[in-house]
């Protein structure tokens, strides 16, 4: 049997945040054991041009839930990039996934060819299949492996493993 778009999209982006949530976790341990300022690692960034660690929890969120509204033709939630603390953080991933798992599998029925529009960037139009496979996906890891990495150079012990979570 074929992999279906819900296959390959809901668990898919559920399984990455809940890795991004157990991260979040280590991070907020991380901060309390060494009396670090919550503040200063959520506001933590790779490079001066780069979303510091919310703001790459905030569009694994966005990414995630719009490319399940996109490809399933349903209306997404609405969430301001407020958050400020690693329980706000852990506070819009479960509200992300809860949202991720209310989409059942029979509303992504001909996704794969179903057109594409994104409203920014100058992108083409993309079938259902080509926006989750090419554009979709690869930008959800993006920001996984961006909070990953601003985690580790702040000091956080985790690795590879940490990464790719439970099996």
């Amino acid at each position: 049997m074929p992999l279906s778009m819900y296959q390959v999209s809901v668990p898919v982006f559920v399984r990455g945040l809940q890795v991004l949530s157990d991260l979040l976790k280590k991070a907020e341990a991380h901060a309390q054991q060494h009396g670090a300022v919550e503040g200063a690692m959520i506001s933590a960034r790779l490079a001066d041009d780069m979303l510091p660690l919310s703001g790459q929890v905030q569009r694994a969120s966005d990414t995630s839930k719009m490319t399940i509204a996109r490809i399933a033709g349903v209306e997404a939630p609405r969430f301001e990039d407020d958050e400020t603390s690693f329980d706000q953080l852990q506070q819009r991933i479960a509200k992300t996934i809860a949202y991720l798992e209310s989409v059942g599998a029979e509303q992504f029925e001909g996704s794969e060819d179903r057109v594409i529009k994104l409203n920014f960037g100058g992108f083409p139009d993309f079938k259902g299949s080509e926006y989750l496979l090419t554009f979709a996906l690869p930008n959800f890891y993006f920001h996984i492996a961006t909070a990953h990495d601003i985690l580790r150079n702040q000091g956080v012990a985790i690795g590879k493993r940490d990464y790719l979570g439970p099996f």
